[in-house]
């Protein structure tokens, strides 16, 4: 089904996704599961636990993907899986046998998988195991024929837009409207981890305001679990963090990634904020009566009244709890004739009065 101007919403692996809908939460794996598919198993499972949508990895066809050059620089770091750079990407790299391993795996135990598709290769690798979605990595965002590419299979796009202006995301919609697509475009910052000024989670509104058959989400790669439920208030109905089970597990992308814990924590805030965003309708709720009459005031005798007296202001006092006639009424009640006497702190009711 494609995308439809003024609907916003899309559909993945059966779960829908649209403003009405509870938040999207994808637990971005990438290669933390550092070419482990038992890592990777241990890793999906506690993102459903957590309660996330869905699990995601990242596809490189490496020797497609890269220069020889930079393929195979020497890659020295103190997170690398190998002597090179090549050597370490396919280290960390799955094929067919892990990812259908996998696949099955998330699905008997009820999560969505999918990946980050890279290239033209790896996009026909993940198209070949019927995944329900595609994610476009910001470096993407640019890469108008990947995106043409990816769209053809008939699946929703999720495009981060780290590093892209507004005119980037305006030609990658401009692509995706050609062809129907259905898409989510995250609110992206390409820092790992950006600073807080960096974030700038506003343009979740611009983006709802531009592209209004657009899904709106945000990537974050901030530390924190906070600026998920801002990014809900503002419109965002899918949210990617990176995930781990450790953070000081070796690799790059660990040491801004939430752990299990930290995932949970943020899957219940944004179901909480789901219920806690309301209707917009003010209203009192059953939970608020009993504190409201403790808290609330009541119009009462201020001092022992004869019957025919006629009140004024110093006859009347505000006394809690409530429960009577509101002191709102109070002023309605001066210039009225007593039909029986009152004692102290007794209710004024208007019956009491003629």
């Amino acid at each position: 089904m494609g995308a439809n101007v003024n609907n916003r919403e899309l559909s993945i692996d059966g779960a829908r996704v649209a403003d009405d809908t509870e938040c999207y939460v994808i637990a971005e794996i990438g290669h933390n599961h550092q070419g482990d598919v038992e890592q990777a198993k241990k890793m999906i499972q506690a993102a459903a636990a957590a309660g996330a949508n869905a699990a995601k990895l990242q596809k490189r066809d490496n020797r497609a993907l890269f220069t020889k050059a930079y393929y195979d620089r020497p890659y020295a770091s103190e997170n690398s899986f190998g002597d090179t750079y090549g050597a370490h990407r396919e280290f960390l790299e799955f094929g067919e046998k892990e990812y259908k391993e996998l696949q099955a795996f998330s699905k008997k135990i009820g999560i969505a998988f999918f990946a980050t598709a890279f290239d033209f290769e790896s996009a026909d690798f993940l198209a070949s195991l019927n995944m329900p979605a595609f994610k476009v990595a910001s470096g993407d965002l640019t890469n108008v024929p990947l995106i043409k590419y990816l769209a053809r299979f008939g699946k929703p796009l999720i495009l981060s837009s780290g590093g892209g202006t507004l005119d980037d995301v305006d030609r990658a919609v401009k692509t995706l409207r050609e062809v129907d697509a259905e898409y989510c475009m995250m609110q992206c910052t390409a820092g790992y981890p950006p600073a807080w000024e960096e974030l700038n989670i506003s343009v979740i509104s611009t983006f709802r305001e531009r592209y209004p058959e657009a899904v709106v989400g945000f990537s974050s790669h901030d530390n924190g679990i906070a600026m998920a439920v801002a990014a809900h208030v503002l419109g965002a109905r899918m949210v990617e963090k990176h995930f781990t089970l450790n953070r000081a597990m070796k690799g790059t992308d660990h040491a801004f990634s939430l752990e299990p814990q930290g995932l949970s924590k943020m899957v219940r805030d944004l179901r909480r904020l789901k219920l806690a965003i309301g209707d917009g309708v003010k209203r009192q709720y059953p939970s608020e009566k009993d504190p409201l009459t403790k808290m609330g005031k009541r119009v009462v005798a201020a001092r022992a009244i004869a019957t025919g007296t006629i009140l004024a202001r110093e006859h009347i006092a505000i006394k809690s709890p409530g429960g009577g006639t509101p002191a709102y009424r109070l002023d309605e009640m001066i210039g009225k004739r007593t039909k029986s006497a009152l004692e102290v702190d007794q209710d004024i009711t208007f019956e009491s009065l003629s």
